[in-house]
C-alpha cells in the first residue's frame, strides 16, 4: 500500500496498515522535507508511474485536501480497517476510507469514500456517512443519522437518531445534535446551536 500525505494522520494509517500485516510501499508528500516516517521511505512528490498497480490512500486528515487529491491520484484506492474495529458484516465501507482503532460500525451503516472513521468513534445501524467525512475520536452518531459530504464531527460529539446533517458541516466538540443542520452549518454547545456559516 502506498500512502499520499506524510503528516501525523499517516502515522496513525501506518499503525492500522501493519496491525493487518500490510505492507507500506511509501509515502509520497509534495511538501514536505522528510526523507522517512516511522521508517517507511518519504517519496517526495506524487508520481502517478511509481507502482503504479499498487494501492494507495491519501493519508491526510483534512477533508477538502482529501477530495482536491483524489482527481490527481490515478493509482487505485485501498482502504483500512483496523483489526481492534468492530465493523459488521452488513456494514459497507468504501475505497479510501480508514476505521481506526477500537471505532464500531453497526448493521446497515454505509460509509462513503476517503472517511476517516477516528478512534473509539460508533456509527449505529443504518447511518449514512457520505464521501470525505472526518468523525473525530469518541463520537457517537445514533441510529439513522446522514452525514452530509465533507462534514467534520468533532471529538466526543453525539448526534441523536434520525438526524440529517447537510455537507462541509462542522461540529464542535462534544456538541449534542438534536435537530436537523444545513449545508455549510458552522455548531458548537449543548443542544447543538448554529452559530455561523462555514467559510469555503
Amino acid at each position: 500500500m502506498l500512502l499520499y500525505g506524510a503528516g501525523g494522520h499517516a502515522k496513525v494509517i501506518i499503525d492500522c496498515l501493519l496491525g493487518n500485516d500490510i505492507e507500506i510501499a511509501g509515502i509520497f508528500d509534495d511538501k514536505s522535507d522528510l526523507v522517512s516516517l516511522n521508517g517507511f521511505d518519504v517519496l517526495g512528490t506524487y508520481d502517478e508511474n511509481y507502482l503504479f498497480d499498487q494501492k494507495i490512500i491519501i493519508s491526510i486528515g483534512d477533508n477538502m485536501t482529501r477530495k482536491n487529491l483524489v482527481s490527481k491520484v490515478r493509482h487505485p484506492f485501498g482502504k483500512v480497517i483496523h483489526p481492534s474495529a468492530t465493523v459488521s458484516n452488513y456494514c459497507r465501507v468504501g475505497d479510501g476510507t480508514v476505521v481506526i482503532h477500537s471505532a464500531i460500525l453497526q448493521s446497515g451503516a454505509k460509509v462513503g469514500k476517503h472517511c476517516i472513521l477516528n478512534t473509539g468513534c460508533t456509527v449505529d445501524h443504518d447511518s449514512i456517512i457520505e464521501d470525505f467525512v472526518h468523525i473525530s475520536p469518541q463520537t457517537t452518531i445514533c441510529a439513522n443519522v446522514k452525514v452530509g459530504e465533507g462534514t467534520h464531527i468533532g471529538a466526543g460529539a453525539t448526534v441523536i437518531p434520525n438526524v440529517t446533517i447537510g455537507k462541509w458541516c462542522v461540529v464542535g466538540a462534544g456538541a449534542v445534535i438534536t435537530q436537523n443542520l444545513p449545508d455549510y452549518s458552522f455548531v458548537v454547545g449543548v443542544p447543538g446551536k448554529v452559530i455561523r456559516k462555514v467559510d469555503m
